[in-house]
């Protein structure tokens, strides 16, 4: 289920990335949001549910926070990031939240400190790190992306360009962060409540979160986004937003937040085999030990003791 999340994840973020020329982070953050609070809506609502809603004032705190700081926060962050620094730089530096979301969790959720674990998470996160930058090279060779950090052929040899957006390398150190407290947030909300309900709550308060955002933002000259944008946008969201979250609150109730996020990390494992196969992309003997260390450090994961 967890991984079945981050391959959700991994074709929705690149939808959301391709709108960016017609919608605002903050525009694309609201939509998917939005989207996933009417789908939530309708899941609660279903007749044929064996278990009616509940949730209690504690849950509804950490459940509150959780999205706040994870959803709401950390997916902003995230795609304002991925707008000043690109995919191939913002996607690898948020994809180490998983350590910080482990050590986090040793302190306020008591999660058992083993080190084969936390060598796993590690060693996965490593890989998928390098899975993402040797991707962004080969297309940067191949002329289909561009590497800030690699001189651009347009210019003299002798003057290369190198820019290093430091605030962007930032936020999504930060984006990081709120995604790891979020998770571990996430965690302590769940445990006595149906993920379903836990889901619609954060959806709710989440979206509620967004409107007078949006607003204050739109009246501050924010371009809306346009109808194709929106719709596409809304789609993914289905995807990515409501059943990968819901996806995401049930395997951090099933095998608890420092897991979790190792499941939920793990796109660009995804994204190597599809754009080699599919998309006939070339690949480099990096991303195979890239591949490998991940999978590796999820074995070594699971079977900690």
């Amino acid at each position: 289920m967890g991984l079945f999340t981050s391959f959700l994840w991994a074709i929705s973020t690149n939808v959301y990335k391709s709108q960016s020329n017609e919608a605002t982070p903050l525009a694309i953050s609201s939509v998917k949001m939005w989207a996933a609070m009417i789908a939530m809506t309708a899941l609660v609502l279903l007749p044929f549910r064996t278990t009616p809603f509940y949730m209690p004032l504690d849950s509804l705190l950490f459940l509150v926070s959780s999205v706040t700081v994870g959803l709401v926060i950390g997916d902003l962050l995230y795609l304002t990031s991925q707008e000043r620094i690109g995919v191939s730089y913002a996607f690898p530096i948020t994809s180490t939240y998983p350590i910080v979301t482990y050590l986090i969790a040793m302190v306020f959720v008591e999660e058992p400190i083993l080190v084969s674990r936390l060598l796993g998470v590690i060693v996965a996160v490593l890989g998928i790190t390098i899975i993402s930058r040797s991707q962004a090279m080969v297309q940067d060779l191949t002329g289909t992306d561009h590497d800030p950090e690699r001189p651009d052929t347009s210019d003299p040899p002798s003057t290369p360009r190198r820019v290093t957006d430091w605030f962007g390398i930032a936020l999504a150190l930060m984006a990081a962060l709120c995604w790891a407290t979020g998770s571990v947030l996430l965690q302590i909300g769940v445990h006595d409540v149906d993920p379903i309900d836990a889901n619609f709550v954060r959806m709710v308060f989440g979206s509620g979160i967004f409107i007078p955002v949006f607003s204050a933002a739109v009246m501050r000259g924010m371009a809306l986004p346009s109808k194709r944008a929106t719709g596409i946008v809304m789609a993914a969201g289905l995807l990515g937003m409501t059943l990968g979250s819901l996806l995401y609150t049930f395997t951090v109730k099933m095998i608890g937040a420092s897991i979790a996020s190792l499941m939920g990390s793990m796109s660009p494992l995804f994204a190597l085999p599809i754009s080699t196969l599919v998309l006939k992309e070339a690949y480099s003997a990096r991303s195979i030990v890239g591949a490998l260390m991940t999978v590796t450090g999820v074995i070594l994961v699971i079977i900690a003791v």
